[in-house]
């Protein structure tokens, strides 16, 4: 079983940065996309970002320019940068990932979830 725990979310104003992490643990042998999805009140889940294990990312149009994604495969931890922020970004941000956890086992994992709130 693989575990993703987000962090930094908070309540910022509008112009402001925040970052955030996910860290996943347990029994993994490699994985292979992390990504960003985030999900506003009586919205569905979207995607924000992903990085795939060598480096390649995809952004949503909305955020391009202004938000980046990272990771550290030693760590098992993927890292969203948010710059410029909008109200329009507030919602609450999840982490994802799937790899492996054994030869020929696949997980797919979510985290629990943290909150970005952005003021006017």
């Amino acid at each position: 079983q693989v575990q993703l725990v987000e962090s930094g979310g908070d309540l910022v104003q509008a112009g402001g940065s925040l970052r955030l992490s996910c860290v996943a643990s347990g029994r993994i042998v490699s994985i292979n996309a992390m990504g960003w999805y985030r999900q506003a009140p009586g919205k569905q889940r979207d995607l924000v970002a992903a990085i795939t294990r060598d480096g390649s990312i995809a952004y949503a149009d909305s955020v391009k320019g202004r938000f980046t994604i990272s990771r550290d495969n030693a760590k098992n931890t993927v890292y969203l940068q948010m710059n410029s922020l909008k109200p329009e970004d507030t919602a609450v941000y999840y982490c994802n990932a799937d790899g492996l956890t054994k030869p020929g086992q696949n997980f797919a994992s979510w985290g629990q979830g943290t909150r970005v709130t952005v003021s006017s």
